[in-house]
């Protein structure tokens, strides 16, 4: 976030209650029922803010995972990142005393999103995961993948991605945004977020993100489920296969509601911003259960 940003007042949160946590930094701004935003991998809170200043009326606590986008590592130095960050975020509710707040999460902040209602039940009101599967490392093997099968090649990537070479890093981390970003006034800021972040903390839990399953505890979660998602560039599936398959990894979740966004790559809220709007907007706006 820039000063000038913050002197127009764009995006001016505050700091949220006096919770302290070496993993997350939580900033709350905007008045009414409280909804959760968990960025992704390598991302800041800047990825909500079109979408905050277009669905007022709701109290958002933004999420800042420690190790990405600039921020210091801390309790993120070692080990895993998504699980505990759920952890965190279950005891910020707690702590701030938030009454079952909406939660959105988008890509590894749908995984996020995914862990905390699967394992606290009773505390979100309902979630919306932004393009994200339930077990990312079906995605990179064949049918039948498990978590054990597909350690080997997370392991490989995990060492790729810790590699030093700043311009190996520039090229890898440039081609993945523009890839991941069709609007191009809005890739400086991922891109920016991204070579900020730090290289250990985004390979551990890119790593986590592959390895983990959680297809086995979406019958846990009890609230309203909405995934948005779209069908990725360069893979050459066509929309009947990617909703095959997001109907398949979410078949234990009861109820859930599976949206395919059009004309989008992975970053909804930017490349379909009024679409991811009104989406939003009719999430938020459903009675609580």
């Amino acid at each position: 976030m820039t000063l000038a940003a913050l002197a127009a007042g764009a995006f001016a949160p505050a700091l949220a209650a006096d919770f302290k946590s070496d993993r997350i930094k939580v900033t709350a701004e905007g008045e009414g029922s409280d909804v959760i935003l968990i960025p992704g991998l390598n991302s800041s809170p800047r990825v909500w803010r079109e979408m905050i200043q277009s669905v007022p009326g709701y109290r958002y606590h933004l999420v800042q995972v420690a190790g990405f986008a600039g921020q210091p590592k801390g309790g993120n130095t070692q080990g895993s990142v998504a699980a505990p960050v759920a952890e965190e975020i279950a005891r910020y509710i707690a702590a701030s005393g938030l009454k079952r707040p909406a939660v959105i999460g988008h890509s590894m902040g749908g995984t996020i999103g995914l862990m905390f209602a699967a394992r606290h039940p009773e505390l979100p009101s309902r979630l919306m995961v932004v393009d994200m599967v339930p077990f990312l490392g079906a995605v990179f093997g064949p049918p039948g993948t498990t978590s054990g099968s597909i350690k080997p090649m997370a392991d490989s990537m995990l060492v790729q991605m810790r590699a030093p070479d700043a311009a190996a890093r520039l090229a890898r981390t440039t081609a993945m945004i523009d890839g991941m970003v069709d609007t191009v006034a809005m890739r400086p800021g991922a891109l920016d977020d991204s070579l900020k972040s730090d290289p250990d903390v985004s390979a551990r839990a890119y790593h986590e993100l592959i390895v983990t399953d959680l297809v086995p505890e979406l019958g846990k979660i009890s609230v309203p489920t909405t995934v948005l998602y779209v069908v990725p560039k360069g893979m050459g599936l066509t929309d009947e296969k990617m909703d095959g398959t997001y109907k398949a990894a979410y078949a234990p979740l009861k109820g859930v509601t599976l949206k395919r966004i059009a004309a989008s790559a992975h970053f909804i809220m930017w490349d379909q911003a009024e679409k991811f709007q009104a989406e939003v907007n009719a999430f938020l706006g459903q009675a609580t259960p």
